[in-house]
C-alpha cells in the first residue's frame, strides 16, 4: 500500500505526464510509427495498387546500391544541401550584422529581408520560374541591359542546380537571419565598449567577440539548414520537374517519383530509410567536429 505522500508524488508525475500526452500522441501518430512502417515496407516487394506482397529481405536496398538514378539524385541533393546550407549559414549571418547596427530603417529591412520566407513553395516556384525564364525572365533581362546574352538558367545541366540554390538562398534566409539577430542582441554591449576603448577596429571586434559568441546560433543555423535542404523536393518538383534530363532530380524527388508514380512502395521506402541513414550521420559528424573544435578551444 502506498504512503500518501508517495501517492502524492505519484498523482503529480501523473499530472505531468498529462501535459506531454497530445504531443506524444502526434510523436507516435505521425512519426514513430510512420517509421516503424516504412522499415517493415522496405522488406517487401510493397506494390500500392497489388495485393500480393512477398518478403525479399534487404534485395531492395542491395538493389538501390545498383541503382545509377539514386546516385545521380544522391549527388544533386548533396550539391543543392552544400550550397544552400553554407550559403544561408554566411550569408545570412552577414545579413544581420549590418542590421544589428544601428540606423534609420533597420526595421524596415528586416521586414523586407523576411518576408520571402511566409512565400509557400508553390508561390515561391512561380516567381522563381518566371524570372530565370529564357525567354521573359527578369534576371535575362536585366542582364541584357549591360549586354550578356540570355542564359538558360533551368536549363543547362550546369546551371540548374547553382540556380535552385540561389533561388532558396533568396527565400530561406531571413529565418536564420532572425536567429542570428537574436543571439546579436545577447551579447553584452560592454565587451564592445571595452574593445572600443582599447582602441579595436571593427573587423577584429567582429572577429575576436561576435564569432565566437555567436558559434552557439552558427552551429544551430548551419545543422538545422543542412537537414532541410537534403529533404528538398518543391523546388525541383515545382520549378524544373526534375530536369533537363534527370540533372536536377533529388533523393526526395525520386522517392515521390518511385512511390506516388511506378506504385513501388517497398522501393520507395528503401530510399527513404537510406536517406534518413545520411542525414543521421551527417548531422551526428557535424555534432563531432562541433565538439572536437570546442575542446580544442577550451
Amino acid at each position: 500500500m502506498l504512503k500518501p505522500k508517495s501517492w502524492r508524488t505519484g498523482r503529480y508525475i501523473a499530472g505531468n505526464y498529462l501535459f506531454i500526452l497530445p504531443f506524444l500522441a502526434f510523436f507516435l501518430a505521425f512519426t514513430a510509427i510512420p517509421i516503424v512502417q516504412a522499415v517493415f515496407m522496405s522488406l517487401f516487394d510493397w506494390p500500392m495498387l497489388g495485393k500480393k506482397r512477398n518478403f525479399i529481405g534487404l534485395q531492395n536496398f542491395i538493389k538501390l546500391m545498383d541503382d545509377g538514378i539514386w546516385w545521380q539524385a544522391l549527388r544533386n541533393t548533396l550539391f543543392f544541401a552544400a550550397m544552400t546550407a553554407g550559403g544561408l549559414t554566411a550569408f545570412s549571418l552577414f545579413v544581420s550584422l549590418q542590421l544589428n547596427k544601428r540606423g534609420k530603417g533597420r526595421n524596415l529591412y528586416r521586414f523586407l529581408f523576411y518576408i520571402p520566407v511566409v512565400l509557400s513553395v508553390a508561390a515561391m516556384g512561380i516567381v522563381i520560374g518566371w524570372s530565370f525564364s529564357t525567354q521573359y525572365g527578369l534576371v535575362n533581362a536585366l542582364l541584357g541591359t549591360i549586354g550578356i546574352p540570355q542564359i538558360n538558367w533551368l536549363g543547362e545541366k550546369e546551371l540548374v542546380i547553382p540556380t535552385l540554390a540561389i533561388a532558396t538562398l533568396w527565400w530561406g534566409f531571413g529565418g536564420p537571419m532572425l536567429i542570428y539577430l537574436a543571439g546579436l542582441q545577447g551579447i553584452p554591449k560592454q565587451l564592445y565598449e571595452a574593445a572600443e576603448i582599447d582602441g579595436a577596429s571593427q573587423f577584429t571586434t567582429t572577429r575576436k567577440i561576435t564569432l565566437p559568441l555567436m558559434a552557439p546560433s552558427i552551429f544551430f543555423v548551419l545543422v538545422t539548414q543542412v537537414i532541410a535542404h537534403i529533404q528538398v523536393f518543391g523546388q525541383s518538383y515545382l520549378i524544373t520537374g526534375g530536369g533537363p534530363g534527370r540533372e536536377s532530380y533529388t533523393s526526395i524527388f525520386y522517392l515521390y517519383q518511385t512511390a506516388w508514380r511506378y506504385y513501388r512502395m517497398g522501393y520507395g521506402s528503401s530510399i527513404a530509410i537510406s536517406l534518413a541513414v545520411i542525414i543521421l550521420v551527417l548531422t551526428l559528424f557535424q555534432f563531432v567536429v562541433n565538439r572536437r573544435r570546442n575542446e580544442v578551444e577550451y
